[in-house]
């Protein structure tokens, strides 16, 4: 097993909540991503990348502001220019919008 070597550990946050989601902090972040029902890796990373997260940082390390900003591009992905045909529910059957479905909306 390897160990995890950080400057501020009085920061880290073992456990986190996104999209009524618990994360582990040790886990890289598009990984505990990952792990709310309905996003996948390539959606994972995106939404990294739009937040401007370092990919390699762990979710233990990120602030409030860079958690509410990764919980906002998941609840709205096309307000971010995240193309409808990267979405998991494209022209859903019952009203024909386009979506990113995820955690309990599944």
């Amino acid at each position: 097993s390897s160990s995890i070597v950080m400057q501020n550990y009085a920061d880290f946050r073992h456990i986190i909540r996104v999209q009524n989601t618990t994360i582990h902090g040790k886990v890289k972040i598009p990984y505990a991503v990952r792990s709310i029902k309905g996003i996948g890796r390539r959606f994972a990373i995106l939404v990294c990348k739009i937040a401007q997260i370092d990919v390699n940082k762990r979710a233990g390390e990120l602030s409030v502001e860079e958690e509410n900003k990764i919980n906002d591009i998941i609840a709205r992905p096309l307000e971010y220019n995240i193309p409808k045909w990267f979405l998991n529910r494209q022209r859903d059957f019952r009203d024909g919008q386009t979506m990113q479905v995820f955690a309990n909306h599944l």
